[in-house]
C-alpha cells in the first residue's frame, strides 16, 4: 500500500491551525492525508502551559498530528526579528527533515502581523535552502487578504461547525477575541468576491456557503511559480505551477516592516 500524501502546516501560535486553512486541511485529511501542525511558538512564556493543553485538545478535535519542538521561535514584537527568522527556519528544517511532506502550508510574508509574517519567510527559507524537500507551499491570510489568491476551497456549514468546535479548545484565547465571528464572516464574504478574485473581475459563479483563499507557489529552480487559479480538488492538488514568477512579491518589504519603519525612534 502506498504512503499517505503529508501536508505541514506551520503555526505561527496556537489556534492558527484552525484560522488560516483549516477548510483546506480538513479536507485533506478526509481524503486519507496526514495532517501535521508544526507549532512555532505558544504565545507568552507565562501562556506556554495553558496554551499547549489548549492546543493539543483543539488538533485532537481537528483529527491532526502536532509537534511543538523543543526549542520554539520567539516571535513577539519585542524579539530580534532576524533571530526569529533563523529560528523558524530552523523549527522548519528540522521538521521537513522528519516528516515527509507532499504540500507545505503557512501564513503569507505578507499578513501583516509580525509573527505570522516572520514564520512565513522562516519557513519559506527553509524551503528555499535546496535539497529535496517539498516544492509546492500553500499561503494562507487570516490579518490581511491575500492580494494574489489561486486556491479557493469551498465548504459548508457543517464544515464550519467543525473548525469552530476545533477552535473552541483554545477558550483562552476565544475570550480575548472570538475569532468564530471572523471565521464564518470572511468565509462568507470569499463566497462572494472569490470567483472573481480567482478568475478574474466580471467572473459570476455561485461558488457556495463559504470559501477560504490560499495562494499556491511551486518552487522551482530559484523561483516561485504561481499556481494556476482554480477550485481546490483533493485528487488534483499537484497541478502544474503557471510561468507566473511571484518571487519579488515574495520577498517584497511587507506593509507591517513599513509600520514599523515609521513608529520606530
Amino acid at each position: 500500500m502506498a504512503a499517505a500524501r503529508t501536508v505541514v502546516h506551520f503555526a505561527p501560535h496556537p489556534d492558527d491551525e484552525l484560522l488560516g486553512a483549516p477548510a483546506t486541511l480538513m479536507a485533506l485529511r478526509d481524503a486519507g492525508w496526514r495532517v501535521v501542525n508544526v507549532a512555532c511558538s505558544l504565545g507568552r512564556p507565562t501562556d506556554h502551559g495553558r496554551r499547549r493543553r489548549e492546543l493539543e485538545e483543539a488538533t485532537r478535535r481537528a483529527g491532526f498530528e502536532l509537534i511543538v519542538p523543543e526549542h520554539l521561535a520567539h516571535i513577539s514584537s519585542e524579539d530580534d526579528r532576524a533571530a526569529a527568522r533563523a529560528e523558524v527556519r530552523e523549527i522548519a528544517e528540522r521538521a521537513l527533515g522528519e516528516v515527509l511532506a507532499d504540500v507545505v502550508v503557512s501564513p503569507s510574508p505578507h499578513d501583516r502581523h509580525h509573527g505570522h509574517e516572520l514564520v512565513a519567510r522562516g519557513v519559506g527559507d527553509a524551503l528555499r535552502s535546496g535539497g529535496d524537500g517539498p516544492r509546492r507551499w500553500w499561503l494562507s491570510g487570516w490579518w490581511a487578504s491575500l492580494p494574489l489568491p489561486t486556491l479557493g476551497t469551498v465548504f459548508d456549514d457543517a464544515r464550519l461547525v467543525e473548525i469552530v468546535d476545533a477552535l473552541e479548545a483554545h477558550t483562552g484565547e476565544l475570550q480575548r477575541t472570538d475569532y468564530r465571528r471572523a471565521l464564518g464572516g470572511r468565509g462568507e464574504m470569499n463566497a462572494e468576491l472569490g470567483p472573481e478574485l480567482l478568475f478574474g473581475f466580471g467572473t459570476t459563479a455561485d461558488a457556495g456557503a463559504y470559501v477560504e483563499l490560499l495562494t499556491e507557489v511551486v518552487l522551482e529552480d530559484g523561483r516561485a511559480l504561481l499556481g494556476h487559479a482554480r477550485w481546490f480538488d483533493v485528487e488534483e492538488w499537484n497541478v502544474a505551477p503557471s510561468d507566473v514568477d511571484a518571487t519579488s512579491w515574495l520577498d517584497a518589504t511587507s506593509a507591517a516592516d513599513m509600520l514599523d519603519a515609521v513608529s520606530a525612534p
